[in-house]
C-alpha cells in the first residue's frame, strides 16, 4: 500500500487536560512544527526485521495510525522519501467514524495535511480508571501517555493498555489509542517526541 500526502506547518496549544484520576499538568506549551516533505510511503513486510539504529533522527519521524487495520505506523523522512520503519497493532475507539462528541467511543480523525500534534509525553505509570465493567478504578495506561492536540476534543493520547492488553489488536477504547505495554515503552524510547506529528486514517481509507 502506498499513500502519498504533504504535510505542512501546524500551530498547536497544549490541550485541557482531564483523561484520568492523576493530577495531570495545567500549563499552557505552544508547541512549532516544522515543515516536513513527504513523498511516498514503501510498505516494508511484517516479517521484516528492523534495527532501531537504522532510524537517522526520530525528528524527521511521524506516527501514522490506520484505523481499518489496528495498525500504528512510524514513518521516517529520508532524503525526501517517506519511509515506513515500524508498527504496532493497536486497540481504537469502541465505534467506528469520526469522533463528534465525548462519550462516543469514537477515535477522532485527521488529514495528512491538518495533522494531529503529540503535546505532552506524561509519565502515565500510575493513572487509573474505570471502565464500568465491575473492576473498578484499575491501572490503565501504561508507562506512557502521549497527549495529542486534536481540535475539539480533549483527553485524547496514546497509551497503554496495562488490564486491558487483550483488546490489542481491535476496537474498544472510549477514543484512545492503545497499546500493548511494551510497545508503547519501545516507541516512546525511540520515535516519539512532543511537536511529533500524528495522522489518524478514516475508517473508509
Amino acid at each position: 500500500m502506498t499513500f502519498l500526502f504533504s504535510l505542512w506547518a501546524v500551530f498547536f496549544a497544549l490541550p485541557s487536560c482531564g483523561t484520568s484520576t492523576s493530577s495531570e499538568p495545567q500549563q499552557q506549551e505552544t508547541v512549532i512544527v516544522e515543515e516536513m516533505p513527504v513523498d511516498t510511503i514503501d510498505v516494508i513486510p511484517a516479517d521484516t526485521a528492523f534495527k532501531y539504529s537504522d532510524v537517522v533522527d526520530k525528528k524527521n519521524c511521524f506516527i501514522l495510525i490506520s484505523k481499518p487495520e489496528y495498525r500504528l505506523y512510524v514513518c521516517e523522512v529520508v532524503e525526501g522519501d517517506t519511509i515506513k520503519r515500524v508498527h504496532y497493532p493497536v486497540c481504537v475507539g469502541k465505534n467506528k467514524g469520526q469522533k463528534e462528541k465525548k462519550g462516543d467511543m469514537k477515535t477522532p480523525e485527521c488529514t495528512p495535511e491538518k495533522p494531529f500534534v503529540i503535546t505532552e509525553i506524561a509519565d502515565a505509570s500510575k493513572w487509573t480508571h474505570d471502565f464500568g465493567d465491575g473492576r473498578g478504578s484499575i491501572l490503565s495506561y501504561g508507562h506512557w501517555f502521549m497527549r495529542l492536540k486534536t481540535p475539539g476534543h480533549s483527553g485524547i493520547g496514546i497509551h497503554g493498555s496495562t488490564n486491558n492488553e487483550s483488546s490489542v489488536p481491535g476496537r474498544g477504547s472510549e477514543g484512545c489509542i492503545r497499546l500493548r505495554d511494551d510497545d508503547l515503552i519501545q516507541l516512546k524510547e525511540n520515535y516519539a517526541f512532543v511537536g511529533m506529528r500524528v495522522v489518524i486514517l478514516a475508517d473508509e481509507e
